[in-house]
């Protein structure tokens, strides 16, 4: 039982680490999930070391000067550990999440989304940019919006998520390469723990409405209510009822 477990722990960092960029690194991270972000594996020294305020892995905190978004009220994530096996990353019910998530976020122009107050776009289509690219465009118009892509990644948890995987700045900011980013947030909004049952529908829904704000969290409103005139794209009924049929149990 032991080997196994090891095994399964040995999988699930290869494929965090491996695809299409050819260099594995390391799921070690230094810093605590507070504004400066974190690596999803910290040691438990890391964890007990942090001094600052803990809050959610969240698209849409810790923006500074021009940000859209306050930084998140309340921690989704509580601990600093995440492991996930890659198993859980696949599969219809997570195409049906990550499409769900879509609709609520970039329902026009999907993966080639760029924030509607983003008054200077991006040369090219945000698919056709190198991640390289996109932090040029960021760098040379502030003062402007610069969520951008399927799952609307705002600058600061765009490059977290791209040094936590190993992501080369020459890399294509391509569907499959969105996809993969947008998984690690999943991951810590606790995907694993409800397809294992550890956690409730609802509370992975407000999880998700947490890091997400075109979902309503049970309130029935975003999560992020009243900032910069932010609201929930679709009604908590009709997000309950596509998670009930991804998640049936």
């Amino acid at each position: 039982m032991f080997l196994k477990r090891c095994a399964g722990i040995v999988a699930c960092m290869i494929w965090l680490s491996m695809p299409a960029f050819g260099e594995a690194i390391s799921l070690l991270g230094s810093s605590s999930l507070g504004v400066a972000r974190s690596a999803l594996i910290q040691t438990r020294a890391e964890v007990e070391a942090s001094n600052g305020p803990r809050r959610a892995a969240s698209l849409f905190a810790g923006l500074s000067g021009a940000g859209m978004f306050a930084p998140l009220p309340d921690p989704v994530v509580k601990t600093a550990v995440v492991m996930v096996a890659p198993s859980v990353f696949s599969g219809s019910g997570i195409e049906r999440l990550r499409n769900l998530i879509g609709q609520a976020e970039s329902r026009k122009h999907g993966y080639d989304a760029v924030q509607h107050g983003a008054k200077i776009r991006p040369a090219k289509r945000p698919t056709e940019l190198t991640i390289d690219e996109i932090y040029a465009w960021i760098k040379d118009t502030p003062g402007q919006p610069h969520a951008i892509g399927r799952y609307q990644f705002i600058p600061p948890t765009l490059r977290r998520l791209v040094k936590t995987l190993g992501v080369p700045p020459q890399a294509r900011f391509s569907p499959a390469l969105q996809d993969r980013l947008a998984d690690v947030l999943l991951a810590e909004a606790g995907l694993h723990k409800i397809k294992t049952g550890k956690i409730a529908r609802h509370k992975f829904m407000n999880n998700l409405a947490m890091i997400w704000a075109g979902l309503p969290n049970s309130s029935g409103q975003s999560h992020y209510h009243g900032y910069a005139g932010n609201k929930a794209s679709m009604s908590w009924a009709k997000f309950d009822a596509e998670m009930a049929q991804i998640f049936p149990s």
